[in-house]
């Protein structure tokens, strides 16, 4: 049987954490459909057209070293402005979120535009200062030269980017439940969400 649990919110947030963990909870399959975008964002590195480059996606595509770079970061935030990639890479998303066994897919737009019929909806947040805390340690620990003020400052300028865009802009559904990890553990966080999803599976 389908169940879908669409979880969206911005950068470092805590997003792709409590996804994959309440995936492997509920024995679901999980996307990160950011992977998808700084999967064809990369490809527009090697100037690739950003169309093409999602058109063509491959599987292997997915699983290159560095798509967590800030430079690929910014890339895959270019590409998701533009409406033929995203509508490129809509279909793939839809498919698997409707598979049978149950999905679990994280993004910006999943609730709002990719899966609005989703079963359950959560908007993972926290406050600019966490985020940018949480993405300079995993940054920094993955050998990476950046200040906190860089990341604060490029984490800022991503959400304006995708809060503005004309296409699935970055917001939460209508009704979506908010969760806000500021102030939370990773297992607090992620028993807040199991908790939501065991509610509307009855």
């Amino acid at each position: 049987m389908a169940f879908t649990i669409a979880i969206d919110g911005p950068a470092a947030a805590g997003k792709g954490t409590v996804s994959k963990a309440v995936a492997a909870y509920f024995g679901f399959a999980h996307l990160d459909t950011g992977l998808l975008y700084r999967a064809t964002g990369r490809r527009t590195l090697d100037g690739t057209d950003p169309v093409e480059a999602a058109n063509s996606l491959q599987a292997a595509d997915l699983e290159a070293g560095d798509l967590r770079t800030p430079e690929v970061a910014q890339a895959a935030s270019r590409v998701a402005a533009d409406p033929e990639v995203r509508q490129a890479l809509v279909d793939f998303q839809r498919a698997f979120a409707r598979r049978a066994g149950g999905a679990v897919l994280d993004g910006r737009d999943i609730g709002t535009v990719i899966c609005p019929e989703a079963e359950v909806k959560l908007f993972v947040t926290a406050s600019d200062d966490i985020r940018a805390e949480r993405r300079f340690k995993e940054l920094t620990e993955g050998g990476h030269d950046v200040s906190y003020d860089e990341v604060l400052a490029d984490l800022r300028a991503r959400d304006a980017r995708d809060s503005a865009r004309a296409a699935a802009p970055l917001k939460p559904a209508e009704d979506a439940v908010q969760l806000d990890t500021s102030r939370m553990s990773i297992e607090e966080a992620v028993a807040a969400a199991i908790s939501e999803v065991e509610a509307r599976r009855g």
